[in-house]
C-alpha cells in the first residue's frame, strides 16, 4: 500500500528547498513599519481547487510565478516533481 502524501510532506521539502538556495523561509516579512514585505526568492506552496502548486515569490514587487507552470496538481504528483527538483538544486 502506498502512503499518502500530506501536506507537511510538502511543506518539508519546501523548506529545504528555501535552505539549499539561500532563500527567506516564509514568503512575507513584517517591516519596522508594521507592513508585509514580500521576500523575493522564496518557495511556498499554494493549494487551490484540491491540489498543490509551487509558487516563487519574484525578485521583485509583489508578484508570484508557478514553478513547475503546471497549475494545481494532486499532493503526490508535486511531491515527485519537488524532490525532482530539490535533487537537482542539491546536486550543484
Amino acid at each position: 500500500m502506498t502512503r499518502r502524501i500530506t501536506k507537511s510532506d510538502l511543506a518539508a521539502l519546501v523548506a529545504r528547498l528555501n535552505t539549499a538556495t539561500g532563500n527567506p523561509a516564509e514568503p512575507y516579512s513584517k517591516g519596522a513599519n508594521g507592513q508585509w514585505i514580500p521576500n523575493a526568492g522564496n518557495y511556498h506552496l499554494s493549494g487551490a481547487y484540491g491540489g498543490h502548486a509551487l509558487h516563487q515569490m519574484a525578485k521583485e514587487g509583489t508578484g508570484t510565478r508557478d514553478v513547475f507552470y503546471s497549475g494545481h496538481v494532486p499532493a503526490r504528483e508535486l511531491y515527485y516533481r519537488l524532490d525532482a527538483y530539490l535533487r537537482g538544486v542539491e546536486s550543484h
